[in-house]
């Protein structure tokens, strides 16, 4: 009997659906352990923050230069590096809230290489994926973040009750270990492809602009001459679309990095609920992005393909549904005092932006496949400075509302961390919807 054998992109969507998976087990594993451990240690909120948020620092420094690296030497190798560098700090560190140094600069460390994660990504999927499967292998890979984060919420905290919050940096360290084999196993750059309709859409084109770029021009002789691919830096920082993007990239970062550092102290201290206590209930949030944001990609997709809406109105559509819900959601928030409300709203919140990833997170292919790892680093860069900005500014202001309130029980106290992103939504909707483009502005 003859075995089917899938095509190689699918295999390779599917590698980096669970690589994006491994990289948030990690991160909500450490907010998880730190959490917990730094209560016992009875660190202040302000310095909880500046922990969580130094991750970011790392994580932002590395994205234009891992966007950088998968152009030159290939997003293939780059993606490899990365796991080996962050799993080896997992496993070598340890955790101790007390000693402040050197978790800064493990975190530091963690933040640089998993930096060059996405924008690889997004460079070798614009390699493997013809434009009509974009969204939805985009989508997929992506979600692959909240089924890690989900899968994390549900299961971490009980592994940090019996083996101690330790244990959450080997289990990480292992599964990063895994997957580079799988990939080291697995992947492979794509062939070269020859049709023109292909290479002009940017589909089974190398992107390397020293080997495979090297495109050969005929002159009048007959003979050929060679050309290197140059990267429009210029244009890339002056373009309103890639401008658009970035706005976006940093709202969805600014309220998903909150959520994620910050809903376990909003559970255990905001509303009196344990972690471990709360059940399936607590991953739901996080379930509930990884629905959505496939449901996104399989609908653009379908109004693309059915030629239904055009890529611009498909891209313009979906990101504004999902931030505008999304806004609503998260200002919401503080006035529902049960696990139930707080539970959904979160969940809603989450779940209508990832839906809105299917607006600006597909949009760098969608104008730039040639340079999808730059335009993902730059714009990535944009969503880390969210991280450092929003988990910072939400210590300090938890704090500020702490010395006001004497505890975090208050809906006041969490006011103020759910409406910046709230507005922030809005805002940037609307940028969106007047900046934006699906058409392809860089060759």
């Amino acid at each position: 009997m003859r075995r089917m054998k899938f095509p190689k992109r699918y295999v390779i969507v599917v590698l980096t659906f669970i690589c994006t998976c491994v990289c948030y087990v990690e991160r909500v594993g450490f907010s998880i352990a730190y959490t917990i451990a730094a209560d016992a240690a009875g660190v202040n909120q302000s310095n909880k923050g500046t922990i969580l948020s130094t991750f970011y620092y790392g994580y932002a420094c590395s994205q234009v230069p891992g966007g950088w690296a998968a152009q030159k030497i290939g997003g293939r190798r780059v993606l490899l590096l990365s796991f080996v560098l962050w799993s080896l700090t997992c496993a070598l560190v340890p955790l101790d809230p007390n000693r402040v140094t050197m978790l800064v600069i493990a975190r530091l460390l963690v933040g640089v290489a998993q930096g060059f994660i996405f924008p690889s990504i997004h460079t070798v999927l614009a390699q493997w994926v013809p434009p009509h499967e974009r969204s939805r292998s985009v989508s997929l890979t992506t979600s692959g973040m909240y089924l890690g984060a989900a899968a994390g919420m549900l299961v971490l905290p009980s592994l940090v009750k019996f083996r101690g919050p330790q244990s959450v940096f080997l289990a990480e360290a292992a599964l990063g270990a895994m997957w580079s084999l799988l990939w080291f196993k697995y992947a492979s750059d794509p062939p070269r492809s020859e049709h023109p309709k292909a290479t002009a859409a940017g589909f089974g084109e190398s992107l390397l602009p020293i080997k495979a770029s090297m495109q050969k021009l005929k002159v009048g002789d007959g003979g050929s001459s060679v050309r290197t691919a140059k990267i429009p830096w210029r244009r890339i920082f002056f373009s309103l679309p890639v401008w658009a993007i970035v706005v976006n990239n940093f709202t969805f970062h600014y309220a998903l990095y909150v959520l994620m550092n910050w809903l376990p102290t909003y559970f255990e201290q905001g509303l009196q609920l344990s972690l471990q206590d709360m059940g399936s209930s607590k991953m739901m949030p996080y379930l509930n992005m990884f629905i959505f944001s496939n449901i996104g990609g399989v609908v653009a997709d379908h109004l693309i393909t059915r030629r239904i809406l055009s890529v611009t109105m498909t891209r313009k559509l979906l990101n504004t549904i999902g931030f505008v819900v999304a806004s609503f959601a998260l200002m919401a928030l503080p006035f529902f005092r049960t696990s139930v409300g707080a539970v959904f709203c979160s969940s809603l919140a989450l779940g209508f932006l990832a839906l809105g990833r299917a607006g600006f997170a597909v949009n760098h292919m969608d104008i730039a496949p040639r340079y999808a790892g730059i335009v993902m680093g730059v714009s990535n860069t944009a969503g880390t400075l969210a991280g450092i900005v929003g988990v910072d500014l939400t210590g300090r202001l938890l704090e500020a509302a702490k010395t006001a309130h004497s505890d975090l029980l208050s809906p006041d106290s969490w006011r103020s961390v759910f409406s910046i992103p709230g507005y922030l939504c809005i805002f940037s909707s609307i940028v969106f919807l007047l900046f934006s483009t699906g058409e392809r502005i860089f060759d």
